[in-house]
């Protein structure tokens, strides 16, 4: 067992990956802690206020625990191709009565305020996707006591994670579900799978690994550490459990004929981001342009309408390739098998 994980009392290499917009409960991270494991809180898409809150929550459970955060790196949405593509999904908001936004909104998802929150009220783990964040804002958590992990997707982004003073790197292959983690949303990630990602980065840094992507059974686990990883970090597997916030069209989805097979898409937030194939990955993401966060927050309301209607069509349906593997079963249950193989 590596100290990147026993020095917070883990028995078991396995964390709970932060899966923001609601997967991502205190429920869910302290589960995985008391499994033997380690969890995330998703600080993404929340107020400071909000996080504080879940912060307060799960500390209250006496486990240890970590935090992600999205490092602002925006994709400006250009404006004309951001006002046909709301014209056009316009007519699906049509039949809940929405309005979407004309003007691109683009924000920094509290950035500034998180990271205040994060210094002055330290927890054991810190991690950033989307962007690096400057060596200062590293620096100052490192300080405050916090173990700072930059998730990466190549070789070339763990030099990079690297050189900002990261204590070590979540590396994402393709396989994973939701927003890739890639520092160039433009372009999609080389497809590589797990273990030769794991090795070209164990080749370029000297940063202890965490994978992810794609794993959902004890047999994953096993690969991603016999190729070098120190912990296996899991989203997909988590999404059906007891403790996961997922909506309940979304925990059914995932085990559904109906939906067999998972696509990377704009179509949702602008960013490149692994769901099951459904109506609205078929229609429109041919026409997405890229644009985040704009997109997000136009489509926002279109997706939390039609969650609410139990509509997934219209829903996006987060999943990685591995989905089919995520069971109705406790997160306890969950760990248990995924460390059959250790």
């Amino acid at each position: 067992m590596s100290t990147l994980l026993s020095d917070l009392g883990a028995d078991l290499p396995l964390i709970a990956a932060p899966m923001a917009g609601g997967p991502s409960t205190p429920a869910l991270v302290t589960a995985a802690a008391r499994a033997g494991g380690l969890g995330f809180l998703a600080g993404g898409y929340k107020t400071a206020q909000a996080l504080a809150g879940q912060i307060h929550t799960t500390r209250a459970e006496g486990v240890a625990f970590g935090v992600n955060l999205f490092v602002p790196n925006p994709v400006p949405a250009p404006r004309e191709a951001y006002r046909r593509y709301a014209r056009q999904i316009q007519t699906e908001a049509d039949r809940y009565g929405l309005t979407l936004p004309e003007i691109p909104v683009e924000d920094d998802d509290h950035w500034t305020d998180k990271i205040d929150l994060l210094t002055s009220s330290p927890v054991p783990w810190v991690s950033f996707t989307f962007g690096i964040p400057d060596r200062v804002v590293v620096t100052a958590l490192r300080r405050a006591g916090s173990t700072v992990l930059q998730c990466v997707t190549s070789a070339d982004e763990a030099r990079r994670a690297a050189d900002a003073g990261a204590d070590a790197a979540i590396v994402q292959a393709p396989a994973a579900g939701g927003h890739s983690a890639t520092l160039t949303p433009e372009r999609l990630p080389e497809q590589v799978s797990l273990p030769d990602l794991i090795a070209g980065v164990r080749r370029a840094v000297a940063l202890p690994v965490i994978a992810t992507g794609g794993i959902t059974t004890g047999i994953d686990v096993a690969g991603a550490l016999g190729a070098g990883a120190q912990a296996a970090m899991v989203g997909t597997a988590l999404l059906r459990t007891q403790e996961s916030g997922a909506s309940a069209p979304h925990k059914a989805a995932l085990v559904d004929p109906a939906f067999p097979a998972t696509v990377v898409t704009r179509a949702f937030t602008g960013r490149p981001a692994r769901a099951l194939r459904n109506h609205f990955t078929d229609r429109y993401d041919p026409i997405a342009p890229g644009g985040y966060p704009a997109l997000h927050h136009l489509t926002g309301p279109l997706r939390k309408a039609a969650t609410a209607a139990d509509d997934t069509r219209l829903i996006h349906l987060w999943a990685g390739t591995g989905h089919r593997q995520a069971k109705a079963e406790s997160a306890a249950d969950t760990f248990a098998r995924l460390a059959d193989q250790l």
